[in-house]
């Protein structure tokens, strides 16, 4: 295994858990991010957005292994 691949590697691990962050702590960012009355669709916004950096972050580990 080079260097890239582990560099690779390890930013594919902060993005996964990154993402897994910010789904499951998405009303508690919401409240503290966000001041405006709807917060339920900012929350399920991050969880969406969390979704898919944790994706990115999965899918750039396994291509690199």
């Amino acid at each position: 295994m080079n260097d890239i691949q582990l560099i690779l590697i390890f930013v594919g691990m902060i993005l996964a858990t990154v993402g897994v962050i910010m789904i499951y702590d998405a009303r508690i960012l919401t409240r503290k991010l966000f001041g405006f009355g709807d917060q339920n669709e900012a929350a399920w916004g991050l969880k969406i957005l969390g979704f898919i950096i944790s994706i990115i972050g999965c899918l750039t580990i396994y291509f690199n292994i």
